[in-house]
């Protein structure tokens, strides 16, 4: 493991603490005979609808934990954003156990917490990222929607 994270309000133990379990979740186990890292993320995505929802609930926790241990609000967003993705993707039967296999919500998370801490970055609201990621999901409603209406009118026009 890197360097432990340090914050004023916070101790050694409770970094620590969210390193092991973003590594158990995310990077404990190694496939045999390569360098490919797995957790129980992956294995506890196989199991339908729970798995994922104990994943997203303890990777919530987790950010949950940072962000009363004084990560600033923009650091916070990212790291909902990692926990979004990883639990609307991950649900996606057999792909999202290979693709969470490979992104690691968890240890980006505490990448960005280190990288917060260390090195000063991810300052500020989070607001920016906010209003972009609702523009994104607008458009992507917007596009969905219009799909769904073409389809109903062509299926209308191929029936009557």
């Amino acid at each position: 493991m890197e360097t432990i994270i340090t914050h004023p309000s916070s101790t050694k133990n409770d970094f620590e603490h969210i390193e092991k379990i973003s590594n158990l979740l995310d990077s404990k186990f190694t496939i045999p005979g390569t360098k490919i890292r797995f957790g129980l993320d992956p294995i506890f995505s196989l199991i339908p609808v729970l798995g994922d929802a104990a994943t997203f609930f303890i990777s919530s926790l987790l950010v949950w934990h940072m962000s009363n241990h004084g990560a600033s609000q923009k650091v916070v967003v990212k790291m909902m954003g990692n926990v979004a993705i990883d639990t609307l993707i991950g649900s996606i039967p057999l792909i999202g156990t290979v693709f969470d296999v490979f992104f690691r919500c968890n240890n980006r998370n505490v990448k960005l917490l280190k990288e917060h801490y260390q090195e000063g970055k991810h300052q500020g609201s989070g607001k920016g990222i906010i209003v972009c990621w609702m523009i994104i999901g607008g458009a992507i409603i917007l596009i969905l929607c219009y799909a769904i209406l073409k389809l109903l009118v062509e299926f209308f026009q191929w029936l009557f």
